[in-house]
């Protein structure tokens, strides 16, 4: 199989599995799912970076290597976004940001309006902007007319690990969007992660599916797994679906010869 990466902003990314830092029983844990993941791009709410505390700053568990994403959750509008986007620019945490834009408070849902606006004026001032939507065609093409890297629908209501209730939405972007589509919130299991990644998404982001496992570490480098053996099969190629059985062996002229 030819050389297959995907490439956000400029940085080539091996690691198509991109992992969240919340939720977690002990910051320490964070070095060791990096580690057994594999994953290289990591989200950190700008709120939960405290340059002045070491235990509880989360950029000193994420490791060096990795590509740095803050989000800017507890934003309610693009006003509030684009403030924390400048903000975490400002503390070191370089140019990536994943613009979360959310004012419904039960079922968290973003809102892709807020997102479209925030996404244009962080774009135009030279951020790597990676919008977290409902999975809405029209509205992810306006955000990469924007100016957006990548466009990152839900899979279900962020935190439920629910699985990919929105897979007819998501395979219409992943058909319709010359951009990484990258299916965050919502998966809950690796099978689910494989799932997305056989319909041909970019990446997954995965968070409280591996902070709530029994066995966090384990449970990253499973979804580890199952990323690649999804992204292994959409480039192989799955077998076409039928509405008839077939057998797997000719059934003619076995017992006539």
């Amino acid at each position: 199989m030819s050389k297959d990466t995907l490439v956000i902003g400029g940085i080539e990314l091996r690691s198509r599995l991109f992992i969240g830092s919340g939720k977690y029983s002990s910051n320490a844990l964070i070095p060791k799912i990096v580690d057994k993941s594999g994953a290289q791009v990591v989200t950190v709410a700008v709120r939960r970076v405290d340059l002045e505390s070491k235990d509880e700053n989360m950029l000193n568990f994420i490791p060096k290597e990795c590509v740095l994403m803050p989000n800017t959750s507890g934003a309610r509008n693009a006003e509030e976004a684009v403030r924390i986007a400048r903000l975490a620019k400002a503390m070191g945490c370089g140019n990536w940001i994943k613009i979360e834009v959310i004012s419904d408070t039960k079922y968290l849902l973003p809102d892709n309006f807020e997102t479209l606006k925030a996404t244009e004026i962080l774009a135009k001032e030279g951020f790597v902007v990676l919008p977290y939507m409902s999975p809405d065609l029209m509205m992810a093409k306006r955000m990469r007319d924007a100016g957006a890297a990548a466009v990152m629908p839900l899979g279900a209501p962020i935190g439920t690990n629910k699985g990919l209730k929105t897979k007819e939405l998501v395979k219409i972007m992943i058909d319709e969007i010359d951009l990484p589509i990258v299916v965050d919130a919502g998966i809950g299991k690796p099978s689910e992660a494989a799932e997305a990644m056989e319909l041909g998404a970019a990446a997954v982001l995965v968070n409280t599916a591996i902070a709530s496992a029994g066995d966090a570490v384990s449970m990253s480098e499973a979804f580890s797994l199952a990323v690649r053996a999804g992204r292994m099969a959409y480039l192989a190629g799955t077998g076409a679906v039928k509405d008839f059985a077939e057998a797997s062996s000719p059934l003619t002229g076995f017992l006539n010869g």
